[in-house]
């Protein structure tokens, strides 16, 4: 084996060779994703626009994915089904600190009687691996496991990229798309740096109305044994019914209290 052919390690991490990856399950992930909210169903020509294939290309991926059971086709239209869903709960299966967790986070709820959500880095967004909700509604769009937030601008995300390495998070900020959700988003990507530092410092963060108006946010990290971090952990409140400073003095040290329990789940 040559030099160049020899998988280079940065610690525990395998550097991944491009000759490694099987093309054609990447191209099958990305017909999956073509489907979502707005695109609940597609015929085969919308398939093969959203996703850049040719029509030949999609049709073969769509016909595998109804064959396996993982969508349907009604007429000329395509659509995922609930067998969908493994896919998911095979990694939430995998991670069992988050089974585990909810109880914890149930505990949490109903002593603050606000929301708890734990939530993982995946690209550019979080995407949420736990989810307890009150009976209040503070947010436009409904919150489950498998809901995807842009990192930047969550309180969750900001605690997951104060963990990268520099170099990692400097990409990130290079390349990642910065949204102006409400008048109060940091979207200046020195300030948006330097506040993730702040957040790294100070071990957890605050994000308020950046996302939606009217919504607080405060986040904590979940870290395993040996200190990575495996996720974030967040309460998310309502301006109108809580202060900044009850947010800091009451929730906050609640909030880290859950966490440092979850903690113990990975020992």
């Amino acid at each position: 084996m040559s030099k160049q052919e020899q998988e280079k390690h940065d610690g525990d991490q395998v550097m991944i060779k491009s000759t490694e990856i099987v093309q054609s399950l990447l191209k099958g992930l990305v017909v999956i994703q073509a489907f979502d909210q707005q695109r609940p169903t597609m015929t085969l020509s919308e398939v093969a626009t959203a996703t850049g294939y040719t029509r030949a290309a999609a049709r073969r991926f769509l016909l595998t994915l109804v064959s396996e059971g993982y969508a349907k086709q009604e007429g000329k239209q395509f659509s995922l089904t609930a067998k969908i869903l493994k896919l998911g709960f095979s990694y939430l299966a995998s991670q069992d600190v988050w089974q585990s967790a909810k109880p914890l986070m149930q505990q949490l709820v109903e002593q603050l009687n606000e929301s708890c959500s734990a939530a993982v880095l995946d690209g550019e967004d979080v995407v949420y691996v736990g989810r307890v909700a009150t009976t209040k509604r503070i947010m436009s769009v409904s919150l489950n496991v498998g809901t995807r937030l842009p990192a930047f601008a969550t309180s969750l995300g900001r605690v997951l990229l104060a963990d990268l390495k520099d170099e990692v998070l400097n990409d990130f900020l290079t390349t990642c798309r910065i949204e102006q959700y409400t008048a109060f988003t940091l979207t200046n990507k020195a300030e948006l740096a330097a506040e993730i530092l702040r957040v790294n410092q100070q071990g957890y963060s605050l994000v308020e109305q950046e996302l939606e108006l009217g919504l607080t946010s405060i986040s904590v990290p979940v870290r395993n044994q040996a200190g990575k971090v495996l996720g974030a952990l967040s309460i998310s409140t309502h301006i109108s019914q809580t202060t900044r400073q009850q947010v800091l003095t009451t929730i906050l040290p609640t909030l880290k209290a859950c966490a440092a329990a979850i903690e113990q789940l990975t020992y």
